[in-house]
C-alpha cells in the first residue's frame, strides 16, 4: 500500500450509519409558528401527539410568542434595579425615618454612658 493510507477509505473514526433505512423513521413531527411582538417567527418541532404550549419564547429577543400573528402577546415590563434604600424609602415617610434615627442614637448613647463596648 503506497503513503500509509487507511484500510477503510472513505470514511471517518465515529461515522454513524449513511441514511434512514439503518436509523429507523422518525417520528411524526408537527411544526407550529409562534410570533412574537418584534415580528419574529419561530417554528419549533413537536411531537404529533404532544400538548402544544399556548405561549413560547423567542429565541432571538426573548420575548414571549403566541400563534396569533395580528395579536402577539405584549412585551413584558422590566422593573428596574432599586437599592435596598429605595424599598426602605417605599415603606417609611421621612418623618418616620427620623423617628427610628434618633431613637437608634438615643439607646447608643444610653449604652455609652453606662460603659457598654459598641463596635
Amino acid at each position: 500500500m503506497a503513503g500509509g493510507g487507511s484500510a477503510i477509505r472513505g470514511s471517518r473514526v465515529g461515522a454513524g450509519p449513511m441514511g434512514e433505512a439503518e436509523r429507523g423513521d422518525t417520528a411524526p413531527r408537527l411544526y407550529i409558528s409562534y410570533f412574537c411582538a418584534r415580528g419574529h417567527e419561530t417554528r419549533p418541532a413537536f411531537a404529533a401527539d404532544a400538548t402544544v404550549p399556548e405561549t413560547w419564547d423567542c429565541p432571538r429577543c426573548g420575548l414571549s410568542g403566541n400563534r396569533d400573528s395580528l395579536n402577539p402577546p405584549p412585551p413584558t415590563k422590566i422593573e428596574p434595579y432599586k437599592t435596598h434604600l429605595a424599598y426602605v424609602k417605599e415603606r417609611r415617610s421621612d418623618a418616620e425615618a427620623a423617628d427610628i434615627l434618633s431613637e437608634a442614637l438615643q439607646t447608643l448613647r444610653d449604652r455609652r454612658a453606662r460603659g457598654d463596648v459598641i463596635y
